[in-house]
């Protein structure tokens, strides 16, 4: 597997630490062994996007091109950046989700994880069952296609 697949649920602990999936953990195994990974908010739902570092990084790089002190660059930086929380997951395959984050997203003893392709979402699993609810119910309505018809 090379893009992140699936539906799973887990359970968040006491300590407020969720063991990734284990087919998530291989994809950000790093070279070294460690499980890194970038937690944000998303702006759009109320959800936990999960970004594997190196394509948190990609996503971040065209601020580089922008003036350092302009206001697109400032306001760009602070949304990607200004919540953003590195995460490292521990030798059981778990990561501390912050009190912000799990505030977001209305996270309880159960959580559940979306793969997305190149990254993937943490949700409170009722809302993530609305949400891929309504994805489907706008899929059957509008029957877009992939560009390059996915072949």
């Amino acid at each position: 597997m090379s893009q992140f697949m699936g539906t799973h649920q887990n359970q968040l602990d006491g300590k407020g630490r969720v063991s990734i999936p284990a087919p998530f953990r291989a994809l950000l195994k790093a070279a070294d062994g460690s499980v890194r990974l970038v937690l944000r908010p998303s702006h759009k739902r109320p959800c936990i996007e999960a970004w594997p570092l190196p394509a948190f990084e990609a996503l971040s790089a065209p601020l580089q091109r922008l003036d350092l002190f302009s206001e697109e660059q400032d306001d760009l930086a602070v949304a990607l950046f200004a919540d953003a929380f590195p995460a490292e997951a521990d030798k059981e395959g778990r990561v501390v989700l912050p009190e912000r984050l799990k505030l977001h997203a209305g996270l309880g003893s159960l959580v559940t994880f979306l793969g997305l392709g190149r990254t993937f979402e943490i949700w409170e699993p009722g809302a993530a069952e609305r949400h891929v609810a309504s994805v489907r119910a706008r899929i059957a309505e509008r029957r877009p296609t992939l560009p390059g018809g996915g072949a």
